[in-house]
């Protein structure tokens, strides 16, 4: 910052340029090219940022097969305890709050840098212990809760994978493609969804002679350990690129911005002029930038601001209701999501076993088949492709008009499902239900993730992302731990009828929104601290 000149006591026009364009040499390049077509650092970025959400879906969602096969192991032919259950698929996403908060306001306050990389380490911490259930030991009720503490812990650091990909992307993206590349980062979603379901039938195959022909069931304790065992290996493939990630230029310009208003603010208050032409001028400008290198200097070589400080900043920035009210949409239309998106694919079995394509007959091996079955193919159909169309579609059609047209699509075939459930043929059921993952991807579930990592300064975005995140992560929980209990007492179609309506609030919520294809936040700040200075 200390090179940089000041021609009054607001940012000038190169001010607001440098804060937009804030990237080392690196990070630009490829100006001419449409924005889905990366330059090889982009694609070694999304490689670094892409594997916590590969990591997120493949552990969040491979919780379903998993349920049913220690169904399976621990409790034969009785039914899975309902709460439990729900406990232990909530599990990870409990988890994720607690990360998304605590990993959120620790980016903003102590850097990128510092905090980059803890998060994965903690998810394998938690993926070796979950791999040590003590299935022959405990009670079949013990082993549950025994693996639902480690999911937490999984779970605290998947959360706090969300606000650091996206501030670490977001940092880093040029304005142009900062949606596309975010859009990028989410899709991995998707595959980690599809993995985790082909996995699921390989080691199943694998298995079928020992589980199938000779009929030890037991051995399905060998199938669920393997595919949760298989995400250490892109885990542990890119925990040295995070550790060791330097920090963004954008981030380092945007710690000190107001903090240099403020300087030059007081300068002017005692009757002088920051200008090119006298050496009084040139005097004020030496002390104000030496202000700002001592109170670095003070708060450590990386210029970092104490928590507290952090806090406040937060808090003061969030007081206004143009600002409040941003936050309220974020918050709000993401919890609305996850509480139709989650309540269906955390239990996406239930929803196929009701129409009867999971079967209720045949040999253990043979249900766990077809359920994983049913689930590779709604994804292969719905999830994956819904991502790779917000890719595309993103920076022509803005983040506002998918997200709405996203609630509003997924509302028409949630209330296709809810009012026809019964009658669906299975092919009918499949194809309105992969239409329906499609929107969710090609909508809401990806743009929820972009808009805190556009809409909000660098430095409040991890913050704000992850406490957007969090409050998508609730309606995840609540989902999760209602869902059996309300399937059991109103039915499957009411309970869709609910999550229709929360995605008609999710369509209208997004009106507080601005749209942020090419609004550069940063920037917007400049203007707002110079309207208060001025």
């Amino acid at each position: 910052m200390s090179d940089h000149k000041h021609t009054d006591s607001i940012p000038s026009s190169d001010d607001t340029q440098r804060y937009r364009s804030g990237l080392e040499e690196f990070e630009r390049g490829g100006e001419n090219r449409p924005p889905y077509v990366l330059t090889w650092p982009e694609m070694k970025l999304l490689g670094i940022a892409g594997v916590g959400f590969f990591l997120d879906a493949y552990d969040l969602f491979i919780i379903n097969p998993v349920a049913t096969m220690l169904q399976y192991r621990l409790y034969g032919s009785a039914p899975f305890p309902a709460n439990l259950q729900g406990l232990l698929k909530a599990s990870a996403n409990i988890g994720s709050v607690i990360g998304q908060f605590s990993f959120g306001y620790m980016a903003d306050a102590l850097g990128r840098k510092a905090i980059y990389g803890k998060e994965l380490m903690l998810i394998i911490f938690a993926t070796i212990m979950s791999l040590t259930v003590p299935t022959g030991t405990l009670s079949a009720n013990s082993c549950i809760i025994y693996l639902t503490i480690w999911r937490i812990i999984l779970g605290i650091g998947v959360g706090g994978d969300y606000p650091m990909s996206a501030s670490v992307t977001s940092d880093r993206a040029v304005l142009r493609k900062r949606g596309t590349m975010l859009a990028y980062i989410f899709a991995n979603q998707g595959w980690g969804s599809f993995i985790g379901a082909l996995v699921t039938i390989i080691v199943l195959a694998i298995y079928k002679h020992s589980m199938n022909d000779l009929g030890e069931t037991s051995k399905v304790d060998g199938v669920w350990r393997i595919v949760i065992g298989l995400s250490l290996i892109p885990a542990l493939g890119t925990l040295y690129q995070r550790l060791t990630l330097p920090e963004s230029k954008r981030f380092e310009n945007a710690k000190n911005m107001e903090e240099e208003l403020d300087e030059i603010k007081q300068a002017k208050e005692a009757n002088t002029t920051v200008g090119p032409a006298s050496a009084s001028n040139t005097s004020v400008r030496d002390t104000v930038q030496a202000t700002v290198h001592q109170k670095a200097h003070f708060r450590g070589e990386s210029g970092l601001r104490p928590c507290s400080h952090a806090f406040l900043e937060f808090l003061t920035y969030i007081s206004e209701w143009r600002h409040a009210k941003i936050l309220i949409a974020t918050c709000g239309c993401w919890f609305l999501l996850d509480v139709a998106f989650y309540g269906i694919n955390l239990n996406q079995n239930v929803v196929l076993a009701e129409i009867g394509f999971a079967g209720k007959s045949g040999s253990d091996w043979e249900k766990l088949w077809k359920i994983s079955l049913g689930n590779i193919i709604v994804t292969a159909l719905g999830f994956v492709p819904g991502y790779y169309v917000t890719v595309l579609t993103i920076e022509k059609l803005g983040r506002k008009w998918i997200q709405i047209q996203g609630f509003l699509v997924t509302a028409l075939f949630l209330g296709i499902l809810a009012g026809r459930f019964t009658e669906l043929s299975t092919a009918a059921f499949i194809v309105n239900f992969s239409l329906l993952q499609f929107f969710f991807n090609w909508g809401a579930n990806a743009t929820t993730y972009c808009y805190p990592a556009e809409v909000f300064p660098t430095r409040y975005k991890a913050f704000a992302h992850g406490v957007s995140a969090a409050c998508g992560k609730a309606g995840a929980i609540i989902s999760a731990l209602v869902f059996n209990t309300l399937t059991a007492s109103i039915g499957t179609p009411a309970v869709l009828w609910i999550f229709f309506a929360c995605s008609i609030l999710g369509a209208a919520l997004t009106l507080l929104l601005p749209e942020v294809r090419g609004r550069d936040a940063d920037e917007v700040l400049a203007q707002e601290l110079k309207e208060k200075r001025s």
